[in-house]
Protein backbone atom coordinates (compact mmCIF):
# COMPACT_ATOMS: atom_id res chain seq x y z
CA UNK A 1 0.00 0.00 0.00
CA UNK A 2 1.53 3.22 -1.02
CA UNK A 3 1.57 5.77 1.46
CA UNK A 4 0.02 9.07 1.14
CA UNK A 5 1.99 12.26 1.16
CA UNK A 6 0.71 14.74 3.16
CA UNK A 7 0.74 18.34 0.99
CA UNK A 8 1.47 20.46 3.27
CA UNK A 9 4.49 21.00 5.85
CA UNK A 10 3.87 23.34 8.93
CA UNK A 11 4.75 26.73 9.08
CA UNK A 12 4.13 26.99 5.23
CA UNK A 13 1.86 29.77 3.98
CA UNK A 14 -0.61 28.47 1.26
CA UNK A 15 -3.64 30.20 -0.69
CA UNK A 16 -6.76 28.54 -0.09
CA UNK A 17 -10.61 28.36 -1.50
CA UNK A 18 -12.86 27.56 1.46
CA UNK A 19 -15.94 25.43 0.26
CA UNK A 20 -17.14 24.39 3.43
CA UNK A 21 -17.95 24.68 7.66
CA UNK A 22 -17.43 22.46 10.51
CA UNK A 23 -19.56 21.63 12.97
CA UNK A 24 -17.61 23.74 14.92
CA UNK A 25 -17.57 26.78 12.70
CA UNK A 26 -13.94 26.46 11.39
CA UNK A 27 -13.61 27.11 7.28
CA UNK A 28 -13.03 23.78 5.44
CA UNK A 29 -10.15 24.55 2.26
CA UNK A 30 -8.42 21.92 0.73
CA UNK A 31 -4.87 21.05 -1.23
CA UNK A 32 -5.19 17.91 -3.57
CA UNK A 33 -7.79 16.94 -1.92
CA UNK A 34 -6.20 17.33 1.87
CA UNK A 35 -8.75 19.00 4.16
CA UNK A 36 -7.34 22.07 6.33
CA UNK A 37 -9.08 23.66 8.97
CA UNK A 38 -9.16 27.19 9.78
CA UNK A 39 -10.86 29.90 12.35
CA UNK A 40 -12.82 32.68 11.19
CA UNK A 41 -13.16 31.93 7.19
CA UNK A 42 -15.66 31.45 5.69
CA UNK A 43 -17.22 29.51 2.61
CA UNK A 44 -16.50 31.61 -0.85
CA UNK A 45 -13.79 33.13 0.88
CA UNK A 46 -9.94 33.02 -0.94
CA UNK A 47 -7.01 33.52 2.07
CA UNK A 48 -3.47 33.29 2.51
CA UNK A 49 -2.66 30.89 5.82
CA UNK A 50 -0.45 30.26 7.82
CA UNK A 51 -0.14 26.15 8.28
CA UNK A 52 0.17 25.82 12.11
CA UNK A 53 -0.68 21.74 12.12
CA UNK A 54 -0.04 19.10 10.07
CA UNK A 55 -1.97 15.45 10.76
CA UNK A 56 -2.08 12.54 8.04
CA UNK A 57 -5.61 12.97 7.58
CA UNK A 58 -6.09 16.94 7.68
CA UNK A 59 -3.92 20.14 8.60
CA UNK A 60 -5.13 23.33 10.77
CA UNK A 61 -4.06 26.43 9.38
CA UNK A 62 -4.09 30.62 11.08
CA UNK A 63 -5.94 33.19 8.88
CA UNK A 64 -3.30 35.76 7.32
CA UNK A 65 -5.29 38.10 5.10
CA UNK A 66 -8.00 37.17 3.07
CA UNK A 67 -7.82 37.73 -0.98
CA UNK A 68 -11.43 37.49 -1.58
CA UNK A 69 -14.20 38.13 0.85
CA UNK A 70 -17.75 36.52 1.75
CA UNK A 71 -20.53 39.35 1.92
CA UNK A 72 -21.83 36.95 4.44
CA UNK A 73 -18.99 38.36 6.69
CA UNK A 74 -19.67 40.66 9.43
CA UNK A 75 -17.13 43.04 11.64
CA UNK A 76 -17.57 41.47 15.26
CA UNK A 77 -18.82 43.81 17.35
CA UNK A 78 -17.11 42.03 20.57
CA UNK A 79 -13.40 43.96 21.26
CA UNK A 80 -11.32 40.51 22.45
CA UNK A 81 -13.41 38.64 19.69
CA UNK A 82 -10.50 37.09 17.85
CA UNK A 83 -8.69 36.20 21.57
CA UNK A 84 -11.66 34.60 23.44
CA UNK A 85 -12.88 31.07 22.95
CA UNK A 86 -16.14 31.81 24.36
CA UNK A 87 -17.44 32.94 21.14
CA UNK A 88 -16.67 31.36 17.54
CA UNK A 89 -19.21 32.75 14.79
CA UNK A 90 -19.21 36.65 15.50
CA UNK A 91 -17.07 36.97 12.26
CA UNK A 92 -20.15 35.34 10.04
CA UNK A 93 -24.14 36.82 9.75
CA UNK A 94 -26.83 35.24 11.77
CA UNK A 95 -28.68 34.08 9.09
CA UNK A 96 -25.37 32.09 8.10
CA UNK A 97 -25.26 30.82 11.69
CA UNK A 98 -28.55 29.78 11.56
CA UNK A 99 -27.83 27.56 8.18
CA UNK A 100 -24.63 26.33 9.66
CA UNK A 101 -26.37 25.42 12.69
CA UNK A 102 -28.99 23.31 10.35
CA UNK A 103 -26.61 21.91 7.99
CA UNK A 104 -25.08 20.79 10.84
CA UNK A 105 -28.27 18.96 12.33
CA UNK A 106 -28.71 17.70 8.79
CA UNK A 107 -25.18 15.72 8.65
CA UNK A 108 -25.68 13.95 11.46
CA UNK A 109 -28.97 12.73 10.67
CA UNK A 110 -27.63 11.37 7.19
CA UNK A 111 -24.45 9.97 8.37
CA UNK A 112 -25.18 8.66 11.71
CA UNK A 113 -29.12 8.14 11.93
CA UNK A 114 -29.26 7.31 8.42
CA UNK A 115 -32.72 9.09 7.97
CA UNK A 116 -31.87 11.34 5.13
CA UNK A 117 -35.89 11.29 4.61
CA UNK A 118 -36.53 13.03 7.71
CA UNK A 119 -37.78 16.62 7.72
CA UNK A 120 -34.85 18.98 9.80
CA UNK A 121 -36.63 22.49 10.05
CA UNK A 122 -34.89 25.50 9.61
CA UNK A 123 -33.23 26.88 12.84
CA UNK A 124 -35.52 28.61 15.53
CA UNK A 125 -33.53 31.77 16.26
CA UNK A 126 -33.59 35.00 18.31
CA UNK A 127 -34.44 38.67 17.01
CA UNK A 128 -31.80 39.88 18.81
CA UNK A 129 -28.85 37.29 19.67
CA UNK A 130 -27.34 39.38 22.04
CA UNK A 131 -26.85 39.79 25.91
CA UNK A 132 -28.79 36.63 26.05
CA UNK A 133 -26.99 34.50 29.14
CA UNK A 134 -28.78 34.34 32.53
CA UNK A 135 -25.46 33.27 34.14
CA UNK A 136 -21.98 34.23 34.16
CA UNK A 137 -18.68 31.66 35.42
CA UNK A 138 -15.83 33.93 35.18
CA UNK A 139 -12.34 32.80 36.33
CA UNK A 140 -10.13 35.97 38.76
CA UNK A 141 -6.61 36.92 38.11
CA UNK A 142 -4.23 39.42 39.31
CA UNK A 143 -2.45 41.88 37.24
CA UNK A 144 -0.38 45.40 38.79
CA UNK A 145 -2.28 44.51 42.19
CA UNK A 146 -5.22 44.53 40.72
CA UNK A 147 -7.87 41.50 40.39
CA UNK A 148 -8.93 41.05 36.67
CA UNK A 149 -12.05 39.11 35.83
CA UNK A 150 -11.72 37.53 32.00
CA UNK A 151 -12.40 34.48 30.11
CA UNK A 152 -9.71 32.38 29.07
CA UNK A 153 -7.55 32.82 25.96
CA UNK A 154 -8.49 30.74 23.31
CA UNK A 155 -7.27 26.38 23.83
CA UNK A 156 -4.95 28.36 27.33
CA UNK A 157 -5.57 29.39 30.80
CA UNK A 158 -4.59 32.97 30.45
CA UNK A 159 -7.32 35.27 31.29
CA UNK A 160 -7.68 37.68 28.93
CA UNK A 161 -7.72 40.98 31.07
CA UNK A 162 -8.82 43.26 29.03
CA UNK A 163 -12.18 42.20 29.04
CA UNK A 164 -14.45 44.41 30.17
CA UNK A 165 -17.74 43.19 28.97
CA UNK A 166 -19.23 39.79 26.89
CA UNK A 167 -21.76 40.71 24.56
CA UNK A 168 -23.64 37.49 24.93
CA UNK A 169 -23.96 37.83 28.94
CA UNK A 170 -27.03 39.39 30.58
CA UNK A 171 -25.45 43.33 31.29
CA UNK A 172 -26.79 43.51 34.60
CA UNK A 173 -24.23 40.25 34.87
CA UNK A 174 -21.86 41.73 33.86
CA UNK A 175 -21.72 44.87 36.50
CA UNK A 176 -21.90 42.41 39.29
CA UNK A 177 -19.04 40.99 38.16
CA UNK A 178 -17.39 44.51 37.82
CA UNK A 179 -18.57 45.65 41.31
CA UNK A 180 -17.26 42.40 42.98
CA UNK A 181 -13.61 42.65 41.21
CA UNK A 182 -13.19 46.39 42.67
CA UNK A 183 -14.85 46.06 46.01
CA UNK A 184 -12.77 43.18 46.53
CA UNK A 185 -9.33 44.50 45.09
CA UNK A 186 -10.16 47.99 47.15
CA UNK A 187 -10.76 45.49 50.59
CA UNK A 188 -7.48 43.98 49.50
CA UNK A 189 -8.47 40.17 49.11
CA UNK A 190 -6.80 38.30 46.42
CA UNK A 191 -6.91 35.90 43.14
CA UNK A 192 -6.03 32.37 44.10
CA UNK A 193 -3.29 31.54 42.30
CA UNK A 194 -3.73 27.81 40.49
CA UNK A 195 0.13 27.49 39.75
CA UNK A 196 1.10 27.95 43.44
CA UNK A 197 -2.50 26.95 44.72
CA UNK A 198 -2.37 30.15 47.20
CA UNK A 199 -4.83 32.67 47.32
CA UNK A 200 -8.86 33.31 47.63
CA UNK A 201 -10.99 34.22 45.11
CA UNK A 202 -11.09 31.09 42.01
CA UNK A 203 -14.36 32.18 39.84
CA UNK A 204 -17.42 34.44 40.70
CA UNK A 205 -20.49 33.07 39.43
CA UNK A 206 -24.08 35.23 38.95
CA UNK A 207 -27.33 34.03 38.05
CA UNK A 208 -29.41 36.68 37.11
CA UNK A 209 -33.63 36.05 36.83
CA UNK A 210 -34.78 36.98 33.54
CA UNK A 211 -38.12 38.11 34.45
CA UNK A 212 -37.91 39.20 37.94
CA UNK A 213 -34.11 40.77 37.79
CA UNK A 214 -33.37 38.43 40.87
CA UNK A 215 -29.95 38.55 41.02
CA UNK A 216 -27.12 35.59 43.02
CA UNK A 217 -23.55 36.04 43.38
CA UNK A 218 -21.43 32.86 43.97
CA UNK A 219 -18.12 33.19 45.25
CA UNK A 220 -15.93 30.62 44.81
CA UNK A 221 -13.09 30.92 47.24
CA UNK A 222 -10.04 28.18 47.98
CA UNK A 223 -10.49 28.94 51.51
CA UNK A 224 -12.81 28.69 54.37
CA UNK A 225 -13.70 32.32 54.82
CA UNK A 226 -14.04 35.57 53.22
CA UNK A 227 -11.45 37.88 54.11
CA UNK A 228 -13.56 41.59 54.99
CA UNK A 229 -16.89 39.35 53.97
CA UNK A 230 -18.96 41.46 56.04
CA UNK A 231 -17.93 45.20 54.56
CA UNK A 232 -17.77 43.13 51.02
CA UNK A 233 -21.58 42.30 50.89
CA UNK A 234 -22.40 45.66 52.55
CA UNK A 235 -21.26 47.72 49.74
CA UNK A 236 -22.07 45.21 47.44
CA UNK A 237 -25.77 44.95 48.29
CA UNK A 238 -25.79 48.96 48.94
CA UNK A 239 -24.29 49.19 45.04
CA UNK A 240 -27.06 46.94 44.06
CA UNK A 241 -30.20 46.04 45.80
CA UNK A 242 -30.85 43.56 42.90
CA UNK A 243 -29.00 41.12 44.52
CA UNK A 244 -31.15 38.99 46.30
CA UNK A 245 -28.53 36.02 47.53
CA UNK A 246 -24.66 36.12 48.12
CA UNK A 247 -23.75 32.58 48.32
CA UNK A 248 -20.43 31.37 49.65
CA UNK A 249 -18.95 28.02 47.46
CA UNK A 250 -15.46 26.41 48.94
CA UNK A 251 -13.13 24.77 46.62
CA UNK A 252 -10.39 23.84 48.09
CA UNK A 253 -9.13 21.21 45.22
CA UNK A 254 -6.26 21.20 42.72
CA UNK A 255 -8.84 21.18 39.84
CA UNK A 256 -10.26 22.90 36.62
CA UNK A 257 -14.06 21.89 38.33
CA UNK A 258 -15.67 25.22 39.28
CA UNK A 259 -17.75 24.67 42.39
CA UNK A 260 -16.42 22.33 45.40
CA UNK A 261 -18.61 20.26 47.33
CA UNK A 262 -19.58 22.80 49.96
CA UNK A 263 -22.01 25.63 50.09
CA UNK A 264 -23.27 28.30 52.39
CA UNK A 265 -25.60 31.41 52.02
CA UNK A 266 -23.73 34.90 53.60
CA UNK A 267 -26.17 36.94 52.70
CA UNK A 268 -30.18 36.98 51.56
CA UNK A 269 -32.36 33.89 50.73
CA UNK A 270 -30.93 30.34 49.51
CA UNK A 271 -32.27 30.85 45.69
CA UNK A 272 -33.88 33.28 42.94
CA UNK A 273 -36.92 33.27 41.49
CA UNK A 274 -37.36 33.38 37.73
CA UNK A 275 -40.99 32.96 35.62
CA UNK A 276 -40.87 30.73 32.33
CA UNK A 277 -44.88 31.75 30.09
CA UNK A 278 -46.98 31.64 33.43
CA UNK A 279 -45.04 29.08 35.44
CA UNK A 280 -42.31 30.38 38.43
CA UNK A 281 -39.13 28.41 39.24
CA UNK A 282 -37.31 28.36 42.65
CA UNK A 283 -33.10 28.50 41.42
CA UNK A 284 -30.39 27.48 43.36
CA UNK A 285 -27.10 27.69 42.86
CA UNK A 286 -26.37 24.16 41.71
CA UNK A 287 -29.87 24.30 39.51
CA UNK A 288 -29.65 23.39 35.91
CA UNK A 289 -31.63 25.93 34.40
CA UNK A 290 -31.46 27.19 30.55
CA UNK A 291 -28.93 29.81 29.85
CA UNK A 292 -30.99 31.72 27.48
CA UNK A 293 -34.70 32.31 28.98
CA UNK A 294 -35.86 34.02 25.87
CA UNK A 295 -35.30 30.67 23.60
CA UNK A 296 -36.49 28.27 26.56
CA UNK A 297 -39.82 29.45 26.40
CA UNK A 298 -38.99 28.96 22.08
CA UNK A 299 -37.53 25.68 23.21
CA UNK A 300 -40.41 23.97 25.77
CA UNK A 301 -42.99 25.64 23.58
CA UNK A 302 -41.68 23.45 20.65
CA UNK A 303 -41.38 20.49 23.26
CA UNK A 304 -44.88 20.74 24.40
CA UNK A 305 -46.64 20.64 20.92
CA UNK A 306 -44.15 17.15 19.94
CA UNK A 307 -45.47 15.73 23.33
CA UNK A 308 -49.39 16.60 22.19
CA UNK A 309 -50.47 15.56 25.54
CA UNK A 310 -53.57 15.16 26.57
CA UNK A 311 -55.93 15.78 29.94
CA UNK A 312 -55.84 11.07 30.36
CA UNK A 313 -51.78 11.11 28.98
CA UNK A 314 -49.25 9.96 31.53
CA UNK A 315 -45.98 11.36 31.52
CA UNK A 316 -42.28 10.62 32.06
CA UNK A 317 -39.71 13.30 31.84
CA UNK A 318 -36.27 11.59 32.32
CA UNK A 319 -33.22 14.13 33.59
CA UNK A 320 -36.18 16.25 34.41
CA UNK A 321 -33.52 18.81 36.21
CA UNK A 322 -35.18 21.33 38.57
CA UNK A 323 -38.69 20.54 37.34
CA UNK A 324 -39.24 22.79 34.15
CA UNK A 325 -40.16 20.97 31.42
CA UNK A 326 -42.10 18.71 33.57
CA UNK A 327 -44.36 21.10 35.17
CA UNK A 328 -45.18 22.63 31.65
CA UNK A 329 -46.24 18.98 30.75
CA UNK A 330 -48.53 18.58 34.43
CA UNK A 331 -50.63 21.80 33.13
CA UNK A 332 -52.40 19.48 30.51
CA UNK A 333 -51.59 15.82 31.47
CA UNK A 334 -53.02 13.60 33.99
CA UNK A 335 -49.88 12.72 35.75
CA UNK A 336 -46.14 13.29 35.63
CA UNK A 337 -43.18 11.70 36.76
CA UNK A 338 -40.25 13.07 36.91
CA UNK A 339 -36.52 11.55 37.26
CA UNK A 340 -33.34 13.12 38.00
CA UNK A 341 -29.34 11.92 39.77
CA UNK A 342 -29.15 15.11 41.45
CA UNK A 343 -31.09 15.30 45.09
CA UNK A 344 -31.04 19.13 45.42
CA UNK A 345 -32.73 19.62 41.77
CA UNK A 346 -35.13 16.72 42.60
CA UNK A 347 -35.49 18.94 46.30
CA UNK A 348 -36.32 22.16 43.68
CA UNK A 349 -39.07 20.43 41.17
CA UNK A 350 -40.62 19.57 44.07
CA UNK A 351 -40.97 22.76 45.68
CA UNK A 352 -41.62 24.02 42.05
CA UNK A 353 -44.54 22.06 41.58
CA UNK A 354 -46.09 23.61 44.77
CA UNK A 355 -44.99 26.58 44.11
CA UNK A 356 -47.42 26.63 41.42
CA UNK A 357 -50.27 24.28 42.29
CA UNK A 358 -49.37 21.61 40.66
CA UNK A 359 -50.07 18.48 42.52
CA UNK A 360 -50.00 16.19 39.37
CA UNK A 361 -46.25 15.78 39.28
CA UNK A 362 -44.26 13.51 40.91
CA UNK A 363 -40.46 13.51 41.39
CA UNK A 364 -38.01 10.67 42.23
CA UNK A 365 -34.25 10.39 42.98
CA UNK A 366 -31.99 8.48 41.40
CA UNK A 367 -30.52 7.16 37.66
CA UNK A 368 -33.28 7.03 34.62
CA UNK A 369 -31.36 4.36 33.96
CA UNK A 370 -32.43 2.43 36.89
CA UNK A 371 -35.30 3.80 38.25
CA UNK A 372 -37.39 3.64 34.53
CA UNK A 373 -37.31 -0.47 34.68
CA UNK A 374 -38.16 -0.38 38.33
CA UNK A 375 -41.61 1.74 37.23
CA UNK A 376 -41.86 -0.62 33.98
CA UNK A 377 -42.10 -3.38 36.58
CA UNK A 378 -44.26 -1.52 38.75
CA UNK A 379 -46.41 -1.65 36.03
CA UNK A 380 -46.19 1.85 35.01
CA UNK A 381 -46.71 2.65 31.02
CA UNK A 382 -46.40 6.05 30.12
CA UNK A 383 -48.12 7.61 26.96
CA UNK A 384 -45.11 9.93 26.11
CA UNK A 385 -41.69 10.03 27.90
CA UNK A 386 -39.91 13.42 27.27
CA UNK A 387 -36.19 13.10 27.50
CA UNK A 388 -33.36 16.06 27.48
CA UNK A 389 -30.09 13.99 28.60
CA UNK A 390 -26.32 15.97 29.09
CA UNK A 391 -24.54 16.34 25.72
CA UNK A 392 -23.31 12.05 26.17
CA UNK A 393 -26.88 11.24 25.24
CA UNK A 394 -28.79 8.62 26.57
CA UNK A 395 -27.42 5.39 28.57
CA UNK A 396 -28.50 2.06 26.62
CA UNK A 397 -30.14 0.65 29.46
CA UNK A 398 -32.22 4.37 29.27
CA UNK A 399 -32.85 3.66 25.63
CA UNK A 400 -33.85 0.15 26.29
CA UNK A 401 -36.43 0.96 29.47
CA UNK A 402 -37.81 3.84 27.04
CA UNK A 403 -38.32 0.52 24.00
CA UNK A 404 -39.93 -1.31 26.85
CA UNK A 405 -42.16 1.33 28.02
CA UNK A 406 -43.69 0.92 24.44
CA UNK A 407 -45.06 5.14 24.92
CA UNK A 408 -46.81 6.61 21.25
CA UNK A 409 -44.41 9.24 21.55
CA UNK A 410 -41.28 10.14 22.52
CA UNK A 411 -39.66 13.36 22.28
CA UNK A 412 -35.93 13.59 22.75
CA UNK A 413 -34.64 17.41 23.56
CA UNK A 414 -30.29 17.21 23.12
CA UNK A 415 -27.63 19.71 23.04
CA UNK A 416 -25.45 17.60 20.50
CA UNK A 417 -26.64 16.23 17.38
CA UNK A 418 -24.22 13.72 17.05
CA UNK A 419 -25.51 11.91 20.63
CA UNK A 420 -29.22 13.01 19.59
CA UNK A 421 -28.85 10.95 15.85
CA UNK A 422 -27.02 7.98 17.64
CA UNK A 423 -30.16 7.46 19.92
CA UNK A 424 -32.32 8.18 16.95
CA UNK A 425 -31.18 5.25 15.40
CA UNK A 426 -31.28 2.77 18.05
CA UNK A 427 -34.71 3.74 18.77
CA UNK A 428 -35.56 3.46 14.99
CA UNK A 429 -34.33 0.33 14.90
CA UNK A 430 -36.48 -0.68 18.34
CA UNK A 431 -39.68 -0.29 16.06
CA UNK A 432 -40.07 4.40 16.25
CA UNK A 433 -40.51 5.81 13.47
CA UNK A 434 -38.47 9.56 13.78
CA UNK A 435 -41.37 12.12 12.26
CA UNK A 436 -39.27 15.54 12.28
CA UNK A 437 -36.38 17.13 14.09
CA UNK A 438 -36.46 21.28 15.00
CA UNK A 439 -33.21 22.88 15.79
CA UNK A 440 -33.67 25.71 18.29
CA UNK A 441 -30.88 28.41 18.34
CA UNK A 442 -29.85 28.17 22.41
CA UNK A 443 -26.23 29.62 22.01
CA UNK A 444 -26.04 32.29 19.47
CA UNK A 445 -22.67 33.53 18.28
CA UNK A 446 -20.82 30.20 19.68
CA UNK A 447 -21.16 26.91 17.06
CA UNK A 448 -23.46 25.03 20.04
CA UNK A 449 -27.00 23.93 18.39
CA UNK A 450 -30.03 22.38 20.37
CA UNK A 451 -32.61 20.22 18.76
CA UNK A 452 -35.73 18.30 19.03
CA UNK A 453 -36.55 15.57 17.77
CA UNK A 454 -40.13 13.43 17.47
CA UNK A 455 -40.88 9.90 17.43
CA UNK A 456 -43.78 7.88 17.23
CA UNK A 457 -44.47 4.25 18.06
CA UNK A 458 -45.10 1.92 14.78
CA UNK A 459 -48.94 0.47 15.41
CA UNK A 460 -49.25 -3.10 13.64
Amino acid sequence: MVKQKVPVKKNETVTLLFEDLTHEGNGVGKISGYPIFVPHALPGEEANVKIVKVNKRFGYGKLLDIKKVSQERVTPPCDVFYKCGGCQLQHMSYDMQLEMKRNQVRNVMRKVAHLDHVPVHPVLGMEDPWRYRNKIQIPIGEKDGKLITGFYQARSHRIIDDMDTCLIQNELGDRMVEAVRRIATDLGIVSYDEKTHQGVLRHIIVRTAFWTNDTMIILITRTEKIPQQAELIKQLTETYPAIKSIIHNINKEKTNVILGKKTRTIYGEDYIFDTIGDLKFKISPRSFYQVNPTQTKVLYDKALEYANVGSEDVVIDAYCGIGTISLFLAQKAKKVYGVEIVPEAIRDAKENAQLNGLTNAEFVVGEAEKVMPWWTAQGLRPDVIVVDPPRKGCDEALLQAMVDMAPKRIVYVSCNPSTLARDLRILEDAGFETQEVQPVDMFPQTGHVEAIGLLCRHTM
